[in-house]
């Protein structure tokens, strides 16, 4: 072998080396990404230059190739692309940190549509991470060129001599450290491969086998994809995941290029909001998983893919940097989401209630946290609600054209069908709510944030024509307070913090002074209901509810009032604690019950004389407490002594009631 020359490799630092090492890349593993990205880039040159006429004769198929060799523990990553010349070499490899990419881009600006992916400087030396020595062998595309080969010991001493290499293009071989002897073992590279490359424009084969996807969905132009498509490549991404609930296709070239596919999936509640779940790509070669500073937070548990060579990204690719081109990116997802919900909502509104339950957590977090997004939003955020759509007392709303699920015709259904899920249940803007209920309650929104607890204040409300919205997400807790600052002309009331005046009745009956007592009907059973509850911070109050069926209401009530509960559960937030039920609350007494009527004649049969109690008196005393008890049950469910208590008093009720 006839050695050309032998030098020293310039270095723009003295110790590049260890810099490399132990510094520059977090991972080990990278060195194959940077090499097959090398690679992959030496052959898009390749294609550069064939495009302007100056490679005679068919370039053949690109390919990437790995070789593996246990034995002699080394790894070989070889391409068919545009190879180096002699001089090439000394200056794109010998010179460390000097990049070739740019250079070549600004030579062949016409054909910018290929895409050079990296740096062939540091890139390169990453491989010295996991190597004892490195080899290149490579032959340019130039007529009458001659192969070169190129070994380095990882010290700043290089040997360039002649090379047996026949055919154009480049071999890079690693002869591995002792302890980098994974990277010989094919199901090690092929996971790499799948991990770094899997989208990478070129076949990347090992033993003949293809190892890499090739084909980037994200590249590929909307109107070319059908639904099926963006399925199986969410599958594929996200194994043994459920399919997404909908997805926004991401292409844009000015002022930055960006290209993706994002999507929504079902929020399920072992999901991390906070963690991203975004792969990072840079001309699709994948760099990270860590997509923070592009990904709005409210947008943080969305999924899929971002490929941006505009997205700065430090010389390892391991960190993004945060700057001004960031933050448009960020904007951009941003809006390009809010396009795609209100196309949703207003061409195929039945797939956007649909998918509500999960998209609405977005929407509305992003609501809270970018007036930018909330702007573009905030009409399109509905809320569930007891409204049905047929009552004769609430306003009628047009007929509406809804798109088909086959895509292909529009059909005319009312506004009801097109505003309801496929349990049936209704869905309203907030705009609507409040135009639909001008006249029974002007600006007063009446909400339930627990559909169980709060079932039986939710009927107490139907049943006098008042509609109910639902606000029962986790998220609800801090969106009312928004909602609140953005229409402060309305009232929000939860159905247990007060009564409003349409769902009381005039109760003329238990204003009637009773001559024996000279007390009214209501002073007597406020005084029963004090006196067996014995608890001061209850505010026991009497009201008749108003009912067709006065045995259908409850014969009591808890109520919360609005503010009181509102400051005990920011004091929780603030201390990190679960919210306690407050001790001051208010109990209200149905005097139209039958219940409570029949109470009070069973305890004006308790008087006695001297000191004690009547049978018929403590039979009173038990049945308050026990209709304070469903109350509190309605409201909240007891701990182990209050269900304790609970279940001994009723034996008590009904022992006393069954005796004779």
């Amino acid at each position: 072998m006839t050695v050309l020359e032998q030098g020293k490799i310039t270095i723009h630092t003295e110790n590049i080396f260890p810099i490399i090492k132990k510094s520059l890349y977090t991972d080990h593993e990278i060195f194959l990404r940077e090499l097959i990205s090398n690679a992959v880039d030496a052959i898009q040159k390749l294609k550069m230059v064939s495009y302007s006429g100056e490679v005679d004769g068919d370039v053949g198929e690109p390919e990437i190739t790995i070789s593996l060799d246990k034995n002699n523990k080394t790894l070989s990553v070889s391409d068919n692309g545009i190879g180096m010349t002699v001089e090439e070499v000394k200056k794109y490899i010998n010179q460390v940190a000097f990049s070739s990419a740019e250079e070549f881009i600004q030579k062949y600006q016409k054909d910018a549509d290929q895409q050079i992916i990296g740096h062939f400087g540091l890139g390169f030396y990453s491989c010295f991470m996991v190597a004892q020595k490195v080899e290149i062998d490579t032959l340019s595309y130039q007529a009458g060129a001659e192969a070169v080969h190129w070994s380095c010991d990882g010290s700043p001493q290089f040997e360039l001599s002649e090379s047996s290499r026949q055919e154009r293009g480049t071999t890079i071989t690693l002869m591995l450290q002792d302890e980098e002897t994974e990277y010989v073992e094919p199901a090690r590279i092929r996971q790499l491969v799948k991990k770094y490359c899997d989208f990478m424009p070129v076949p990347i084969k090992l033993d003949g086998e293809d190892l890499n996807q090739h084909q980037a969905l994200w590249k590929q132009s909307p109107r070319d994809l059908k639904d099926e498509d963006y399925l199986e490549f969410y599958r594929y991404l996200y194994p043994f995941q459920e399919d997404p609930l909908l997805w926004v296709h991401l292409k844009t070239d000015y002022p930055f290029l960006l290209n993706g596919i994002l999507y929504f999936p079902k929020l399920k509640p072992d999901v991390d909001v906070t963690k991203g779940h975004i792969k990072l790509f840079c001309n699709q070669v994948f760099v990270s998983d860590n997509c923070e500073e592009v990904i709005p937070n409210f947008l943080m548990p969305l999924r899929g893919v971002i490929d941006s060579p505009d997205i700065p990204i430090n010389v390892s690719r391991s960190a993004l940097t945060n700057d001004r081109t960031v933050r448009r990116i960020a904007d951009f997802i941003a809006k390009k989401i809010a396009d795609r919900l209100n196309q949703l909502y207003k061409e195929q509104r039945q797939d956007y209630i649909r998918c509500w339950q999960d998209v609405g957590t977005f929407v509305k977090f992003g609501a809270l946290n970018n007036d930018k997004f909330k702007k573009q939003v905030e009409d399109i955020i509905i809320y569930r609600t007891t409204y049905s759509g047929d009552s004769e007392s609430q306003a009628e709303t047009p007929e509406v054209e809804v798109q088909s699920q086959a895509d292909d015709a529009w059909q005319e259904v009312s506004s009801a069908e097109a505003n309801q899920d496929e349990q049936g249940r209704t869905y309203t803007t907030l705009k609507e709510y409040l135009d639909r209920n001008k006249a029974h309650h002007e600006n007063h929104v009446f909400y339930c944030t627990d559909e169980a607890a709060q079932a039986t204040y939710v009927e107490l409300h139907k049943n006098q024509g008042l509609e109910v919205l639902y606000l029962d997400s986790f998220i609800d807790t801090h969106f009312i307070s928004f909602l609140e600052q953005e229409y402060s002309d309305v009232k929000f009331s939860r159905v247990d913090s007060e009564l409003d005046n349409t769902l009381v009745d005039q109760d003329k009956a238990a204003d009637i002074v009773d001559p024996k007592t000279n007390k009214t009907r209501s002073e007597l059973v406020k005084e029963l209901f004090e006196k067996a509850i014995n608890k001061p911070k209850v505010n026991v109050k009497t009201q008749a509810l108003k009912s067709d069926d006065p045995q259908g209401t409850p014969p009591a009530m808890v109520l919360l009032p609005e503010a009181m509960r509102r400051l005990q559960d920011m004091t929780a937030l603030l201390q990190q604690q679960a919210a306690q039920f407050p001790e001051e609350h208010i109990l209200v007494v149905n005097t139209a019950h039958p219940l409570i009527q029949n109470l009070v004649e069973i305890s004006q049969g308790s008087i006695v004389q001297g000191v004690g109690s009547s049978p018929s008196g403590e039979l009173a005393n038990q049945i308050c407490q026990h209709v304070y008890d469903l109350a509190l049950m309605a409201q909240r469910g007891f701990d182990a002594n209050g269900m304790k208590a609970f279940v001994e008093r009723s034996n008590q009720v009904l022992t006393r009631l069954t005796e004779r």
